[in-house]
Order: structure tokens, then C-alpha cells, then sequence
């Protein structure tokens, strides 16, 4: 597809840029309304395909949980082994969509790998994740930054009372969540591991913070998000931390997510999922 409408699609998803503002763009791309109604699908998620772990999987237990935060019940879903055991625990922070299918899949995944997963959706306090995604986008807009931080890092107080639990944190985050997993790394000194995909870096100033080991991983194609790497990077090794960086040749923004069909990368992401595992296994036991 062209790289164009690939990039406009991702200004959409990630700037106030409306979907009547986006599919006039779209027409002039691909040339006409029709052509642009035919190429949609394609750009955007199908939560048809986001079940790769059954939701029923005998090997695991789910429920949706709520936990106390910043004045605000945070909903999320808790996926945990049914394997007797003291665990590690994994936060997952989702999209700029709130909690949906894919990433309660992706909390699965974690626990069918011997993890207790946890995924808060963080517009709990705007009522929760509605179905449509353009109107999930515009409620991101009204989280409070700090309060929103601070909802995601009471996460971790409520996984210390998850009686399998064995204390040891790690975290995962794609695009708004990638950022926020680099800024839980910056603000939660007791969290062990960060694996922020293709996420915003956190103020270069802040780096100096960091406990945790991290694990980036960063799409060839995303020169929105890749344009602050390098700075990032310095400040990175200048302070010491701990990290490894993995950039994806050929791939996308979101090319992690199996339900965007355009952006997803079956290589790339098996290959950063492996790498994730690894390091997960490594340093939480």
C-alpha cells in the first residue's frame, strides 16, 4: 500500500484530525470517495481477528477486575496460569482505543507463557472503552496526564494482592501505551522490565530514573515516533540504564497489532514476541 496512506492513517489515529477531514484526504490519495471507502477496511481494526488465545482456554483463568486509583475505579482484564505457583506479573497497556479484544488476547498470550497479566483500560474514569474507535480517540483527549500516570502505577499496588503473585513487575505497552510504558519505568522504581513498543520516549531529563531493564522495539517506518530515538538513546546510555533496542525493518507503526491488516507484520512480531518472552523470563525469575 502506498506509504502515504499509510502515514495519513496514522496522523488520523494519532493527531485531532476528524474522519471527515481523514476520508476527504483518503479520496484525494487513492483518487476517488469510492476508492477511499474500498481501502478502509484495510487501515482499520478487525476485532474479528483478535482472538488467537480462546477466551475459554482451559489453561488459563480470566476475570474483569477493578482496583482503586486516583479517586476513579480502574476497570481491567486479569488473565493469569492455572498452573499452581507463584508467578511474575506483566502490565499491559493498551492503544489510543482503550481496552478492546486485541489486547485482552495479547494479557492471554502472556499467561498461556506463566504470567499473571493485567490490562487497566484508561478511560475507566470516562465510563470505560465505548466500541467506536473514533470516539475512544476523542476521549483520550480528556484524561488528565498525571492523574492517568498515576492510575496506571496504582496497577502494581493491586497486583501485589493477587495471592499468586510473586512481586516481581513488568510492563508492556503498544503506541500511547508504549509511551506509557516508558514513563511507568521513569515512575515506578520497583518495576523490574519495560518492553515499550513503538512508543513516545519520556522527557530526556526523567531518564535518570529508571530502575528498570528495557526492551524497545521500534518500526522502520514510524518516522513519527522513531524521530525521538536518538536522543532518547544518549540519554539512556549516559545514565546507565539498562537496555536493548530492536528496530524492525520494513514495518510499520502498530505492526505488533493482528487486527490492523494493513500495518500488521507477522515476522516482525513473532520475532519481537520472542524477544519479549525471553526477556520477561530473564529478568522477573
Amino acid at each position: 500500500m502506498d506509504q502515504r496512506i499509510i502515514n495519513l492513517f496514522d496522523e488520523y489515529t494519532h493527531k485531532p484530525l476528524t474522519r471527515e477531514e481523514f476520508l476527504k484526504k483518503l479520496a484525494r490519495l487513492t483518487g476517488s470517495t469510492a476508492a477511499a471507502l474500498a481501502v478502509l477496511p484495510l487501515l482499520e481494526v478487525n476485532y474479528a481477528h483478535a482472538a488467537t488465545v480462546p477466551q475459554q482456554d482451559d489453561r488459563i483463568t480470566t476475570e474483569y477486575i477493578t482496583y482503586d486509583a486516583e479517586g476513579v475505579a480502574m476497570r481491567g482484564y486479569l488473565a493469569k496460569p492455572k498452573k499452581m505457583g507463584k508467578h511474575s506479573a506483566v502490565l499491559v497497556v493498551h492503544e489510543n482505543r482503550g481496552l478492546n479484544p486485541h489486547t485482552e488476547d495479547v494479557a492471554r498470550r502472556f499467561a498461556l507463557e506463566g504470567f499473571i497479566a493485567l490490562a487497566p483500560d484508561a478511560l475507566s474514569p470516562l465510563g470505560g472503552a465505548p466500541a467506536d474507535a473514533d470516539k475512544a480517540r476523542e476521549l483520550f483527549q480528556q484524561l488528565d496526564a498525571t492523574k492517568n500516570l498515576q492510575n496506571f502505577a496504582k496497577a502494581f499496588d493491586y497486583l501485589k494482592t493477587v495471592q499468586d503473585c510473586n512481586g516481581k513487575f513488568g510492563c508492556i505497552g503498544f503506541c500511547w501505551g508504549g509511551a506509557m510504558a516508558n514513563n511507568l519505568a521513569v515512575n515506578v522504581p520497583e518495576l523490574l522490565a519495560s518492553a515499550p513498543f513503538y512508543g513516545r520516549q519520556p522527557d530526556v531529563n526523567d531518564v535518570p530514573k529508571i530502575k528498570a531493564a528495557l526492551q524497545l522495539h521500534y518500526a522502520e517506518q514510524d518516522e513519527r515516533v522513531n524521530a525521538g530515538i536518538a536522543v532518547y538513546e544518549e540519554a539512556l546510555k549516559k545514565a546507565g540504564v539498562k537496555y536493548e533496542l530492536h528496530m524492525y525493518t520494513g514495518a510499520q507503526h502498530a505492526f505488533f497489532n493482528d487486527t490492523a491488516p494493513t500495518r500488521y507484520n507477522e515476522a516482525a512480531a513473532k520475532l519481537a514476541w520472542g524477544r519479549v518472552i525471553e526477556f520477561f523470563k530473564t529478568t522477573l525469575r
